[in-house]
């Protein structure tokens, strides 16, 4: 399976374009963590739409990724290769596993909220879709701090 497709546009695989917003959002406040990787890791080995794919491109992937950052408008060039490569039904998906490995770490960045913000508009995920998303993805991740009364 090529990582890019053969029409001779910019377009690379659904998979890939799922993981390059994965990639992207964890990139958004400058530095790729430990704690992110291994869950955009989690997600590809755990979940049905990463079924068919190998996750030994990802490296090669999130490289490819990575790669296009250190070019000139290279985030906007990710985000349409994003565009142009996901299917309309897979767009919320994206949206949704790109806020889960930003609440991952228990805190946004505004970088990375400016990020989401501009992946949604760029895949069309309407803004109650957006919000419900965002919901869920700190509901999942939240962390419990007992509060003491001393």
């Amino acid at each position: 399976m090529s990582l890019f497709n053969t029409d001779g546009l910019n377009m690379i695989s659904h998979h890939a374009a799922i993981i390059y917003a994965m990639v992207l959002s964890a990139a958004a406040d400058g530095e790729l963590a430990n704690e992110e990787i291994n869950t955009i890791k989690t997600i590809i080995n755990g979940l049905p739409i990463f079924k068919e794919f190998d996750s030994s491109k990802f490296n090669e992937i999130a490289g490819t990724c990575t790669d296009l950052l250190t070019e000139d408008d290279g985030l906007d060039a990710a985000v349409e290769i994003i565009r142009q490569s996901l299917p309309t039904p897979l767009c919320a998906t994206a949206y949704a596993l790109a806020c889960d490995v930003v609440a991952v770490n228990g805190i946004a960045t505004q970088e990375e909220l400016r990020f989401l913000e501009m992946l949604r508009h760029e895949i069309d995920v309407d803004r109650l879709t957006a919000a419900a998303i965002e919901r869920g993805s700190a509901a999942r991740y939240t962390r419990h701090q007992e509060v003491t009364n001393d």
